[in-house]
């Protein structure tokens, strides 16, 4: 999809936590950058490049200094950091206090003012370093939850810039938010932006009465009149996946046949149920094992014709939380294999790792019923990916109401995941599905998924920003009145 030529005209400049590229070491002993997978990469990219556009991130190493290159057909410039401001900025405010607070406290999180100032400092240096390479009038997006100060730092430094900001994660309501002490400065750290993009209609919601309850200001709507005289706005862009790609790599024969292995590897089970997660206690991974492993003790689904795979993909390992998670979850997944496996056949498969693409595309075909339960989530784009693999029509979503994807993908199973009868029963109607049902479900969902990918989300925030850009047309002068006829 091409690019709305209202913002191409302008140099794009995408400031992200992450570089788009990996360093890589290959077999020679020599490094090479290589972009980054991801849905992310995969929409900005193309605009950067196509623009003339410059990416602004962290390259992902702790006290390497860069100088900035080229790579992909992108202009990347590195902004380093100390192994102090990763542990304080990152895996402290941004992921001890925000992460936490903007999932509805499925978290406790931990307001430590140290991280504060790291964080503050850290979007200072964000600000400073796209000010030294944004062109006069180019279009800036920043990205994210752990950059929420840019956009006013570089307001001040920056009037003529055109600038954007899109959380991906949820915003929480406001008796959530208000816990933060720092609540006000964030808020107007976005408010520095001319477009603020959330996943959904009530993220959006729940900022401008946050950005009203702390900064005073007045809303009409979407729109936000800044205290500066300025209006901006604060709207919903659901993100998406690159649907043709994934579906591309799902008819690959080689993708096919490996699904087919998949399934004789794990004994030609009657029914294959899968869950992606990365290990988050926002996934929701424990309510999902206990509901399964409930069903297997009721003899409601019985092992080995039903088999459950979770994959689990490293997280923030450093942090305790983390840590304890995955003990519990291991443990969890030890009990219900004791209970109910048979030799050789174990009723839950537990992979704690990170897969490339074309196997998980396998996965997601060899699987009869796929669990995306998070008890709170921006969007959780692997609901879609799971959609968009299923170019064969068959399977069944089982999808938690609490993510983003629920507002679009009404066709799954929805559940609250909290309600773990509630739950018990979706795996049960999923699992039972008949093909013309499962079908007509997948056929809607594809539909949505393909028309709104990634691409349409990237072109629809552009437009958008692009379009507050464009002067107020001149009022129509009013016609004069024709004179009175007389007598």
């Amino acid at each position: 999809m091409a690019l709305l030529s209202s913002t191409s005209e302008r140099p794009v400049v995408v400031a992200a936590n992450r570089l788009p590229v990996d360093q890589v070491r290959l077999a020679s002993g020599a490094t090479e950058w290589r972009q980054s997978p991801g849905g992310l990469v995969a929409a900005l990219e193309p605009v950067v490049r196509s623009s003339g556009g410059t990416w602004v991130g962290w390259p992902g190493v702790a006290d390497v200094e860069l100088d900035a290159f080229e790579a992909g057909g992108m202009h990347i410039v590195p902004v380093g950091l100390s192994a102090s401001e990763v542990a304080e900025h990152y895996e402290g405010f941004a992921n001890g206090t925000l992460w936490p607070l903007y999932h509805d406290v499925t978290g406790q999180p931990v307001f430590e003012r140290r991280w504060w100032e790291t964080y503050r400092e850290v979007n200072r240096r964000f600000a400073v370093t796209v000010d030294a390479v944004a062109e006069p009038g180019s279009v800036v997006w920043v990205q994210d939850y752990q950059l929420q100060l840019v956009p006013a730092l570089l307001r001040e430094r920056r009037p003529d810039l055109l600038i954007g900001f899109f959380d991906h994660i949820p915003f929480p309501g406001w008796e959530i938010y208000s816990r933060l002490p720092w609540r006000r400065e964030v808020v107007e750290g976005l408010l520095g932006a001319d477009l603020v993009g959330f996943q959904r209609g009530a993220d959006a919601a729940n900022f401008l009465r946050a950005a009203r309850s702390t900064s005073g200001v007045v809303t009409r709507g979407s729109v936000i009149e800044g205290k500066d005289g300025r209006q901006l706005r604060a709207a919903s862009f659901p993100i998406s996946v690159d649907a043709a790609t994934l579906e591309e790599l799902a008819r690959q024969p080689e993708t096919l046949a490996r699904a087919k292995e998949l399934r004789a590897e794990l004994g030609d089970p009657g029914v294959l149920v899968l869950g992606v997660d990365r290990l988050d206690y926002t996934k929701g991974i424990l309510h999902r094992l206990r509901a399964f492993g409930e069903l297997l003790d009721e003899g409601r689904l019985e092992p080995p014709g039903v088999v459950l795979v979770q994959v689990a993909s490293p997280s923030r390992e450093r942090v305790d939380e983390y840590q304890r998670l995955r003990d519990e979850v291991e443990a969890t997944v030890g009990r219900i294999n004791g209970d109910h496996s048979v030799l050789g056949r174990p009723a839950v498969h537990y992979l704690h790792r990170t897969f490339p693409k074309q196997e998980m595309a396998a996965l997601y075909l060899a699987a009869d019923v796929m669990l995306v339960t998070p008890l709170r989530d921006g969007m959780n784009l692997v609901a879609k990916e799971y959609v968009a693999c299923r170019y064969d029509e068959r399977g069944a979503l089982v999808l938690s109401e609490f993510a983003g994807a629920a507002d679009e993908l009404r066709q799954a199973f929805l559940v609250n995941p909290w309600d773990v009868d509630g739950m018990k029963a979706a795996i049960l109607r999923a699992v039972a599905v008949g093909p013309a049902e499962a079908a007509r479900r997948m056929r809607a969902m594809r539909r949505r998924v393909r028309e709104f990918d990634v691409h349409h989300w990237a072109n629809a925030f552009l437009g958008a920003l692009a379009m507050l850009a464009e002067p107020e047309p001149e009022p129509e002068p009013e016609p004069e009145p024709e004179p009175e006829p007389e007598g």
